[in-house]
């Protein structure tokens, strides 16, 4: 036996039989998320979410020091439950279960100067992109206004870990938010094509929201109609529009 295998052996343990897994909302806001990336920052930022730490392969060293450092347990999982509980996606040998982060109320999330107000975006690519990007530039907080179900172990996993780091509320109906922010005095923009380029925008309030719309319906006429300032990013070239998560990180970066 090599070196590597004795570490190996001695440094992840034997998976035992797993129960069926449940959906989160059943289980005690239960998550599974997947990705090394994840995993990773979870141990190094946020270990006090996880609760199980899965390896269906063996690991270097250095990555294992860091997840034994959160004492939680590390289990060894085989590939095919570990297919079955990333859905078949590139789990990269790395899944964790963790502790669902908790949504704030609007009336905290109305305390930060700078705040993002997504309505009807469900993709939850385009939704983690924007919480990393709002985390790196500054923003306090995000409003998620959706009618459906959030796939939160989707954000988790493209943001990358940034979810948990941004506070965020959950509410359905966006004309409501853009009433109790303005209430606040908070100065309400929203991002649309035909805006004023932000480039021209010197006087950004110190308080603000920005509202951003789905890439196939964008805001609507209603929310756009009860909004302060309408902004957009011209662009150079004839294209159909920047993707959603992209328009936020530029936005936001000139704004901030």
């Amino acid at each position: 036996m090599t070196k590597q295998e004795k570490y190996n052996n001695k440094s992840v343990k034997k998976m035992p039989q797993i129960a069926e897994v449940k959906d989160f909302e059943d289980d005690n806001k239960t998550l599974f998320v997947y990705g090394k990336q994840v995993v990773v920052y979870l141990a190094s930022k946020r270990p006090e979410f996880l609760k199980e730490i899965y390896l269906s392969k063996e690991v270097d060293p250095k990555t294992f020091a860091l997840l034994s450092k959160t004492r939680r347990p590390i289990l060894r999982l085989d590939n095919k439950k570990a297919q079955a509980l990333a859905r078949g996606r590139n789990h990269q040998g790395f899944l964790a279960k963790i502790s669902s982060p908790n949504p704030i109320s609007l009336k905290d999330i109305k305390q930060y100067d700078r705040i993002l107000v997504l309505c009807g975006i469900s993709d939850v690519g385009n939704i983690g992109a924007i919480f990393r990007s709002a985390h790196c530039l500054g923003v306090g907080g995000i409003v998620i206004c959706l009618s459906e179900t959030l796939a939160l172990d989707g954000i988790i996993r493209s943001s990358v870990g940034a979810l948990f780091e941004v506070p965020f509320c959950l509410r359905e109906n966006a004309l409501d938010v853009v009433n109790e922010l303005k209430n606040e005095g908070i100065y309400c923009y929203g991002a649309d094509m035909n805006g004023e380029d932000i480039r021209n925008c010197a006087d950004i309030q110190k308080k603000w929201a920005l509202f951003l719309g789905s890439e196939d319906k964008g805001l609507g006429r209603k929310i756009s109609s009860k909004l302060d300032r309408i902004v957009s990013i011209k662009l150079k070239n004839d294209f159909d529009s920047l993707n959603v998560s992209a328009t936020a990180g530029i936005l936001i970066h000139r704004m901030c």
